[in-house]
């Protein structure tokens, strides 16, 4: 798969991956009280309001170069905890609501993929395209959201671990939150990332198409594909 290929099929997944998941904090949040990102006009699902040059286009870009593949982040949608009706509380609907964004994508490009599938496994080139772009979405969504979740403060896992757990528990995790980065690329170097991040991704993605009754044989050789397997 060429370069220009990859770009292609991965260019919408990733940018509504990231963007829905924001704007889904930011619904919540104004749901709960806060409406610091509707007043920024951070609400829109217009992917340009919220492009971060360095998560939305500079790392996708490399990545889609070296590997095949592609991952990002778009800016944040600030919120206001202090502005929600109930902080403590809210705060952890407001945090699983990104996660649970991309998991609503993943069933959507589920749904892409099903409708396609048997005309691409026919030699269907243009349904074979939008396979593609459906596993690159499915995948895409499905490590965001495992992601997110990994209880490591400032993501969206940490709070809702913050919101749930006593007061002087938080207040450490709050206390941890600006090394939350460094924590990460400690994961990352340690190799941990991938077996957190990756494999879980994979599993769920399995157990997807599995209770969607597709075949291992009928969606792998897709899956590698995109994956740069047969770069």
């Amino acid at each position: 798969m060429s370069t220009i290929q990859a770009i292609t099929i991965w260019a919408i997944p990733v940018l509504f991956a990231i963007t829905l998941h924001e704007v889904a904090h930011g619904w919540a949040a104004k749901q709960f009280g806060d409406l610091t990102a509707q007043s920024l006009g951070r609400l829109s699902l217009n992917p340009l309001k919220h492009i971060d040059p360095i998560g939305t286009i500079l790392v996708p870009g490399i990545l889609i170069a070296t590997t095949g593949y592609a991952f990002g982040w778009a800016k944040p949608v600030p919120v206001n905890f202090n502005l929600l009706n109930n902080p403590k509380k809210d705060m952890v609907w407001v945090a699983i609501a990104g996660p649970a964004a991309n998991l609503v994508m993943t069933l959507f490009w589920t749904f892409v993929l099903l409708t396609f599938l048997n005309a691409a496994n026919n030699d269907s080139q243009y349904a074979v395209f939008f396979v593609y772009m459906s596993m690159a979405g499915i995948f895409i969504n499905l490590v965001l959201m495992v992601l997110n979740l990994l209880p490591v403060p400032p993501l969206d896992g940490g709070r809702v671990l913050s919101g749930l757990v006593p007061d002087n528990i938080s207040r450490i995790l709050s206390k941890i939150e600006p090394f939350g980065l460094f924590i990460m690329f400690g994961l990352l170097f340690a190799g941990l990332l991938n077996a957190l991040v990756f494999t879980p991704s994979i599993l769920i993605l399995f157990f997807i198409m599995s209770f969607f009754g597709i075949q291992p044989a009928e969606f792998i050789p897709h899956l590698e594909m995109i994956l740069g397997a047969n770069k």
